[in-house]
């Protein structure tokens, strides 16, 4: 059965409703339901490839949980209730059978497939009548899809088939494969995306209430990361830098901003809390991709839940209805003692620097992003009748849609890239106090006399990467992330760059690099607990210091004591993968 050919107003008119509700994913795809299908096996109208793309987003739906829950349930920061289902408790144990919902690679290879013939089948050689090419745009977002899932694959599995061809037949699919590691992987997408690194994403507009910019995967935030795994950190740095000043188009800005979660100046008692961060990284009114936005890359999810893709991750972080408000995840023990561990340097409306105190209550000791983000009520309400406990709110999944990506994660993640390309100094201050020009020209380049040349390219100008002061000008938009959670860690004394004078230079620098790290990792850790990042984290640390006692004693140590059983079991890399059919 081929697919028929239906005008653009058709074709958007039926993916409105699709993205909604699922209504029509069953008019995507043939009797195969691994291959979308067009007239003569080639895409050359508006509504073929329009709709081939919506077929492949509709498979990324069957990826958005798994990504979330395979990512933060195998790290160190997070627990799970006794109402955890027997799948969640297996990969919190990495001991995931075959039948485990979430290990599915099917799914993985659904969407390669699918992009496999997009890729084949498309003609990019198509021209409008302004000699441009009509379809690029969809070539690229598809290649950008394909990459990032076989990096999601190949993090999860270990070793996987690569395949880059479209399987029609059970016959093609059963043939021999080449095998692909991490590095594999890597070194292929970051040949096959890059030459279509600055091609505009496509443009359809606002879909049901949701901007469909947002379900996209910029090319040099992949790049970047494709790099940072293998281990090319000038290249990656380089491509989360030209993200974040092209993002906005040229001599534009996309500033880290002053979203963060702060005590009131005047708070004497420490219980008054303003919080701008989650407000502006987590709602539904932070889904857009205008020029302020946190959220970068997210994936859809339907909005009736008895559809096949419909996200059960609020029902799994908060106290809902659907779960007889019996949430399944919570913080880890070692979440709250990390972020407890911080201090928080608080200016007061006497205009005094101060530190808040240790034993505060409801995570207020500390930094406040756990605070921010994760509610716990401990006292008796009723709903329909029905007494209930306790309630849970985490305001990181109060939408139906699964965020990827956002602008916190690609400075992250270019600060990690610049630590170990061999400037920490450069790395450290993103994290205390933020980047613009003058931090690089008075508190970098000096320290790297050698290297001002590649330097000099991370070009932040002062008027539009502003510093925050005391004084609170409106046009100030850049803060150290550590200030996202920690009060103003540019004034912190206690915040300061590692070092160890007595070390000679190659050994001094080295020791800077694991600190500043170390550092990064916990930043990373404060910023994104619940996100789905914090094991592939800590892989990718202990891959690149070739120390599995890296990942293995932190989330050996995630109840707040050691799992001697679990650190053993981590100390061997195969515990960490998944295992393929």
């Amino acid at each position: 059965m081929k697919m028929k050919k239906f005008n653009t107003i058709t074709m958007i008119s039926c993916w409105l409703l699709m993205l909604g509700s699922s209504a029509c994913s069953s008019f995507l795809y043939d009797d195969s339901d691994t291959v979308i299908y067009a007239d003569d096996e080639h895409l050359d109208s508006d509504a073929d490839t329009l709709w081939s793309v919506t077929g492949i987003m509709n498979k990324m739906q069957a990826l958005a949980d798994r990504t979330i829950l395979l990512g933060e349930l195998r790290g160190d920061l997070v627990s799970l209730s006794d109402y955890a289902t027997s799948d969640l408790r297996e990969i919190a144990a990495f001991d995931v059978s075959s039948g485990n919902q979430y290990n599915s690679p099917d799914d993985y290879y659904a969407v390669i497939n699918n992009c496999n013939y997009f890729i084949a089948h498309a003609d990019t050689a198509l021209l409008n009548n302004r000699n441009e090419r009509i379809f690029m745009k969809e070539y690229a977002a598809v290649k950008a899809f394909r990459a990032w899932t076989y990096l999601q694959l190949v993090l999860n599995y270990g070793t996987v088939p690569f395949i880059t061809e479209p399987i029609a037949s059970k016959e093609q699919s059963e043939q021999q494969f080449p095998q692909y590691g991490i590095d594999d992987v890597c070194r292929y997408f970051i040949n096959d995306i890059a030459p279509y690194a600055d091609i505009e994403r496509p443009g359809y507009g606002t879909i049901r209430n949701t901007d469909s910019n947002l379900f996209y995967f910029p090319i040099y935030v992949l790049l970047g990361d494709l790099n940072l795994w293998a281990g090319n950190y000038r290249e990656a740095a380089e491509n989360y830098y030209r993200y974040i000043t092209l993002r906005n188009g040229r001599n534009s800005a996309y500033p880290i901003t002053k979203a963060c979660a702060r005590f009131s100046a005047n708070d004497s008692r420490w219980i008054s809390v303003n919080d701008t961060w989650t407000s502006a990284s987590f709602s539904s009114l932070g889904e857009t991709s205008a020029a302020s936005s946190e959220l970068i890359t997210m994936i859809p999810g339907d909005s009736i839940p008895s559809e096949g893709n419909y996200s059960q991750l609020r029902n799994l972080f908060n106290t809902t209805t659907a779960n007889d408000y019996h949430e399944t995840i919570n913080p880890s023990q070692a979440l709250v003692n990390l972020s407890a561990a911080q201090r928080y340097c608080h200016y007061t409306s006497g205009g005094d620097y101060v530190y808040s105190p240790s034993g505060l209550d409801d995570y207020l000791s500390g930094d406040l992003r756990l605070h921010a983000a994760y509610t716990k009520q401990m006292q008796p309400y009723t709903v329909d009748g029905k007494s209930h406990a306790y309630e849970v709110s985490n305001r990181k999944y109060q939408t139906r849609n699964v965020h990827l990506y956002r602008r916190t994660m690609v400075y992250l993640r270019m600060a990690e890239a610049l630590c170990r390309a061999g400037f920490p100094r450069f790395a450290f201050l993103i994290l205390k106090r933020g980047v613009n020009n003058y931090v690089i020209e008075d508190e970098v380049l000096p320290y790297y006399p050698n290297d001002q040349a590649w330097l000099s390219q991370f070009d932040f100008p002062v008027n539009l990467y502003v510093l925050e002061t005391t004084a609170g000008a409106n046009n100030e938009n850049t803060i150290g992330i550590h200030s996202h959670g920690s009060g103003y860690s540019a004034a912190d004394t206690t915040y300061v760059m590692p070092d160890d004078a007595t070390l000679a230079d190659g050994a001094r620098l080295n020791y800077q690099i694991e600190k500043v790290e170390d550092m990064i990792m916990d930043e990373e850790a404060l910023e994104f607990a619940f996100e789905g990042h914090r094991f592939y984290d800590l892989m990718r640390i202990a891959l690149r210091r070739g120390d599995p006692a890296y990942l293995a004693d932190r989330v050996a140590r995630r109840t707040g004591t050691v799992d001697a059983v679990l650190q053993q079991q981590l100390a061997n890399k195969d515990s960490w993968y998944l295992k393929l059919p």
